[in-house]
């Protein structure tokens, strides 16, 4: 068992009065974590360090911080096997997934390395005669980030990465499912040696998750929320937010098409929504949810697809290496086998897979899934997946906008002329063409659309969003009033 504290001002404290948490294993219900349950106090004594540290933070020059986090990330990927052995205690994650969080985390924090001394502005022409004008980004103040479970350190490192990179100070809410997943990231940015207050973490038991971010988000010296999670609970973040005039990047849910147009190469098609779909048990905002293809190639994709996911190996990752591991609890379980006798009995048909008694859940597909059906629109958040059979460009695309969400989509085609025509007219803030779903990189402008939320992490679109825009004129000669 893990035993957990926060990190406030570079000092590791537990709760104010005391209060602890536990996490269990989803398999077993063994004790995989015991986290402190901060108090709405606790939670703005997190942002008070991150304030008093805002100031030298922001002063310091963009090598020392570069500096810093490419030790991070060297600190990071020197635990890989602690996160492997954490992520299968916490969440019942494969050893495979955690590797790539690893990775991809550390890619992460280079990116923000890079981005320290790319952080510009601009000159603008002004009307007035010897009037410099110049747009400037400068450091907003404190950074809230809260990360979820599902890619525990992808997801919580570039919560707090390129504000780092931007001059900001962070405060990292813990996951509840994930405590000692995000404690080991936080040890990293320790080992590297940043500043105390500069990174501050903070846990809560599942009750008083509200009234933790309440407290957080109305506190003055906060000026940028990020939030990765459930569009339900992102519209309550958004809520807040805009309650306190808090601006906010907010990546949500996800219900991904994967396009199979009547000229893909299918087998190419297969192996992209296999891990599209399966990954992480499909636990990830931008697995593939909804298999959209064309009658002409149905088949022959359906036949193929359902060999490759009847292949994977499911198992508990404690024990040897799996690609499906736990899903995260049995509330997904009870939600996805409704989903399947919502499908069958309406009218679908099971190709592999079906139902499950405990987290071990097999790669299951649905066919011939029609919009009456739950599983047409629900996110199911796990290795359950429905096919859609449909004929022609123009019934795949309504097909794959007909729902609330616009994260992440596919479209598989030869002709990448026309697949390119189809991914400019799908709602979603993603779409790769001969590519998965599932598909993330540091430098990248990532983000949703409609019920995925708003904003983008990454790249220069992360120093937009994370960096106030300042206008600032200097009048280098006389000036002329009219009175």
């Amino acid at each position: 068992m893990n035993d957990i504290q926060m990190l406030m001002g570079g000092a590791p404290r537990g709760a104010s009065n005391g209060a602890t948490f536990e996490r269990r294993n989803p398999l077993d219900q063994s004790v995989a974590t015991r986290a402190p349950a901060a108090t709405p106090d606790d939670a703005r004594a997190a942002v008070d360090a991150a304030a008093k540290a805002f100031p030298a933070w922001a002063a310091m020059g963009p090598g020392e911080r570069r500096a810093l986090l490419m030790k991070a990330a060297q600190a990071l990927e020197a635990k890989g096997d602690a996160f492997a052995a954490t992520m299968a205690a916490e969440t019942g994650a494969s050893g495979l997934w955690a590797g790539f969080n690893v990775h991809l985390a550390a890619g992460m924090l280079l990116e923000a390395a890079s981005i320290t001394t790319q952080i510009s502005g601009e000159v603008i022409p002004s009307n007035v005669p010897g009037n410099l004008a110049l747009a400037v980004r400068q450091p907003a103040g404190v950074v809230l980030g809260i990360a979820p479970w599902n890619a525990p350190i992808i997801l919580a490192v570039r919560a707090i990465a390129t504000p780092l990179a931007c001059g900001n100070t962070v405060v990292l809410k813990g996951s509840e499912i994930s405590p000692a997943t995000h404690g080991l990231i936080i040890e990293a940015l320790q080992e590297a040696g940043f500043p105390a207050g500069v990174v501050n973490f903070v846990t809560n038991a599942p009750a008083d998750a509200g009234a933790v971010v309440e407290a957080m988000v109305a506190h003055p010296a906060v000026r940028r929320v990020n939030f990765t999670g459930s569009t339900r609970v992102g519209k309550i973040i958004a809520q807040t937010c805009a309650k306190h005039l808090k601006q906010a990047v907010l990546e949500l849910g996800g219900k991904a098409p994967f396009l199979v147009l009547d000229d893909a190469d299918i087998d190419a098609a297969v192996a992209a929504a296999a891990f599209g779909a399966f990954a992480n048990s499909g636990q990830i905002c931008m697995s593939t949810e909804r298999i959209v293809v064309d009658v002409a190639v149905a088949d022959e994709f359906v036949a193929k697809l359902s060999a490759k996911a009847q292949s994977l190996p499911l198992g508990d990752p404690r024990q040897g290496p799996v690609v499906l591991g736990s899903v995260v609890d049995m509330t997904t379980v009870a939600h996805c086998n409704a989903l399947i006798d919502d499908a069958l009995a309406k009218g679908a048909t099971l190709v592999c897979g079906g139902k499950a008694t405990n987290t071990l859940m097999p790669a299951t597909l649905l066919d011939h899934v029609t919009s009456e059906m739950l599983i047409y629109r629900e996110e199911s958040f796990a290795p359950v997946k429905a096919i859609v059979r449909v004929k022609g460009v123009e019934q795949a695309i309504a097909v794959a906008n007909d729902n609330e969400f616009g994260l992440a989509s596919a479209v598989f085609g030869r002709d990448t002329a026309r697949a390119w025509q189809v991914a400019s007219r799908i709602e979603a803030g993603i779409c790769h063409i001969n590519g998965p779903t599932v598909h993330d990189e540091a430098q990248m402008p990532f983000g949703g659309m409609k019920g995925s939320g708003y904003g983008r992490f990454g790249g220069k679109a992360g120093i937009e969003a994370f960096t106030e825009l300042r206008w600032i004129t200097m009048q280098t000669a006389p000036r002329h009033y009219p009175f």
